[in-house]
């Protein structure tokens, strides 16, 4: 392959990059406006605006993708559920509809300036258009799970001071959704206001669990249904946990302490061929002299490709922990 052919595939995908890149910092740029325009949290600010608490809590279920009964909207659940425990704020089809004219716009690009195949077309498409932002949403659930995580415990504390002064637990809740800033603040406003108009307190807090996917609030749920129809002193209960959530949440840190090592080095090991490969185009195109026009090259590349993904996972796997 001649070596402006590589330059100009190289500039090309660093065009169609840069491309994706612009696209997602306007929407991160939309998305964090949206976000900092409540101080609080999210349904103190709607309150604020002297909407009442019923259409609150129903605007709240809406633009996370669920009905005003809070379960989900679509049929696609396990899509429907990802949407939901991301956090994003607004209508899913808006977000989806965002991404699919991004991918039919880069599509169209390559298949008429640059003339690509159309293989190469349609596997760019689906690339911006469904696995974007698949990645998108599973990382945005990730961050909001861990933010949940490390406030759970301080919001059950929270509870436990409160049911220790007297109060009934509904007003335990209703504290937590006043004083704590999202994402747990919504959340358990949402949680507070489904037991105000009917929910009881575990129905509630199962619903919590689906729309937060946090592993820990099961334990919650559990906990609570075991006191509901066994009886129980609810505050030993809740201090319990927030102490078991705390030590969980100091062993998982322990551990990701302890593989960071094994992490960076699975990065690197694999970034490395690519990186050679990058500075081999630039500095010396015809190392590789005719070799690229050899048929079995796709093949071997192929193979070697799969190769590689799997001890990428063997290393993920070494290096994450689920516990």
């Amino acid at each position: 392959m001649p070596s402006g052919q590589v330059l100009f595939y190289l500039v090309l995908a660093l065009a169609a990059a840069s491309a994706i890149m612009a696209i997602e910092a306007v929407y991160v740029a939309y998305a964090g406006r949206r976000e900092r325009s409540g101080t609080i949290n999210r349904r103190l600010r709607q309150l604020a605006d002297q909407t009442p608490a019923e259409q609150t809590l129903q605007n709240l279920l809406r633009e996370r993708g669920l009905t005003a009964d809070g379960d989900f909207a679509y049929g696609i659940v396990w899509l429907n559920q990802l949407y939901t425990q991301s956090g994003i704020t607004g209508s899913p089809l808006a977000f989806g509809l965002v991404f699919l004219t991004a991918g039919a716009l880069v599509a169209v690009a390559m298949r008429v300036v640059f003339t690509f195949s159309l293989v190469a077309v349609l596997l760019v498409f689906l690339f911006v258009a469904v696995c974007l932002p698949l990645l998108w949403l599973r990382r945005k659930r990730k961050k909001r799970i861990l933010k949940f995580e490390a406030q759970l415990p301080d919001a059950l504390d929270m509870i436990v001071r409160s049911l220790r002064a007297g109060h009934p637990a509904t007003v335990a809740v209703a504290l937590v959704a006043r004083e704590m800033p999202d994402p747990i603040g919504t959340e358990f406003g949402i949680l507070s206001d489904e037991i105000t108009f009917g929910l009881s307190l575990e129905q509630a807090a199962r619903k919590l669990t689906e729309r937060v996917g946090f592993e820990g609030l099961n334990l919650l749920s559990v906990s609570l249904s075991i006191q509901a129809k066994t009886g129980g002193n609810l505050t030993e209960i809740l201090a319990n946990l927030s102490r078991v959530l705390r030590e969980r949440r100091k062993l998982r840190m322990k551990i990701r302490s302890l593989s960071a090592e094994g992490r960076l080095s699975a990065i690197m090991i694999s970034a490395f061929p690519f990186v050679m490969f990058g500075i081999l185009a630039l500095i010396a195109p015809s190392y590789y002299g005719d070799v690229w026009g050899n048929p079995i090259i796709l093949p071997v590349f192929t193979m070697f490709g799969l190769w590689m993904l799997l001890g990428d996972f063997i290393m993920y796997r070494m290096v994450n922990f689920d516990f």
